[in-house]
């Protein structure tokens, strides 16, 4: 039911909330200077390029990964570049114990955490009376099970420290059905962790801001087929895929003092795809 003028007038106990104690100079909100960030999915692509960004801004970084060793390199190279600590860990994400003992893991290691990008993902991309139901589950499993996993565990720590960040990758495909390959197993995956994060949001409000961001097509492992490459050029405005040094600053804003006041949002950055 909503309220009346009159009712609507009345002061709130608690209300207004202050305003955070975060720098004024827009450079040093950006600043990640002692701050723990864990990507997962961050051997390469998306997540790489947030790691890379997180550094970059002197943050310390802890590199998850299921499959490619390659993050140990990374995470070396990242340390040695940037000076800031770097720790990379091998977890299965599906693996809700294992995720938990990562966590606890970082935290040990690093001494707290602040931000955690929730980036790992799949996509088998079939109709779904091609897809066998294996496929089915395993996709789920990672990208929907995966954050639900690394949520509980990462938000257990923020409330115990009383703040912390989570930030969701999602994608486009939780706005539009993309053509002309039928995917709709990953497709509903990508919708169900865009609200799981808008809910969050409100859950965590008194401790920590949750926040999703939905790429289009990028120049990665997971970026447009040779199937569906050219109609995903035609398709966005700008004409191509984007490069993932075009998206590692808005993760770099999300879990930095410059978005304090940003929670629930679903930033979609698809060099305008979803404007057809």
């Amino acid at each position: 039911m909503s309220m009346s003028i009159e009712e609507c007038a009345v002061a709130r106990p608690g209300f207004p909330k202050p305003f955070p104690e975060t720098p004024a100079n827009v450079t040093e909100q950006f600043k990640m200077s002692g701050k723990v960030t864990v990507v997962n999915g961050a051997a390469d692509g998306i997540g790489l390029a947030v790691a890379e960004g997180i550094a970059e801004a002197g943050g310390h970084v802890a590199l998850w990964y299921n499959s490619n060793d390659m993050a140990v390199t990374r995470a070396e190279e990242l340390a040695r570049a940037h000076n800031v600590k770097t720790k990379a860990y091998k977890v299965n994400v599906t693996d809700a114990e294992a995720v938990q003992r990562t966590v606890a893991a970082v935290v040990d290691d690093f001494g707290q955490l602040d931000v955690f990008v929730a980036n790992a993902g799949t996509a088998i991309s079939k109709p779904i009376l091609e897809q066998t139901l294996d496929e089915y589950k395993f996709q789920m499993a990672v990208n929907v099970d995966g954050v639900v996993h690394c949520a509980k565990y990462a938000g257990e720590v923020f409330r115990r420290q009383g703040r912390g960040n989570l930030i969701i990758t999602s994608s486009m495909s939780a706005h539009v059905v993309n053509v002309p390959v039928d995917q709709p197993v990953y497709n509903g995956t990508k919708a169900f962790v865009t609200q799981f994060g808008k809910c969050l949001a409100r859950e965590w409000r008194d401790f920590a801001r949750v926040n999703v961001i939905s790429p289009g097509f990028f120049d990665t492992k997971m970026g447009a087929s040779d199937r569906c490459v050219h109609e995903a050029y035609r398709m966005a405005v700008l004409g191509r895929q984007g490069h993932t040094k075009e998206i590692k600053g808005l993760y770099l804003y999300l879990a930095s003092d410059a978005s304090t006041y940003t929670t629930g949002a679903d930033m979609i950055v698809d060099g305008g795809y979803t404007l057809a």
